[in-house]
């Protein structure tokens, strides 16, 4: 069971990492700027407004998709390491 965790949890880290490589800009929509406005946390740095409107606009830096493609691939090695149970 714990295999299995560790395999998805990586699984998901790794493919979103992949979509990072694909994407230049991510633009929020009216709900989702609401609900930052709250608090300014560390996702906040990586975050501008657009001018026209009141949508945010997230600007992944480049290492973060190998960052995140690293990450989940070490991930899913250390869930096929792991000892079976007997």
């Amino acid at each position: 069971m714990i295999r299995a965790i560790f395999f998805a949890g990586g699984l998901f880290v790794a493919l979103c990492g992949t979509s990072f490589l694909m994407v230049d800009k991510m633009v929020l929509t009216a709900s989702a700027s609401k609900t930052e406005e709250r608090t300014r946390e560390f996702r906040g740095l990586f975050m501008e407004e657009e001018a026209q409107s009141d949508r945010k606009v997230f600007n992944p830096p480049e290492w973060a998709a190998f960052c995140l493609m690293s990450i989940g691939t070490v991930t899913m090695l250390y869930s096929v390491a792991l000892p079976k149970r007997q």
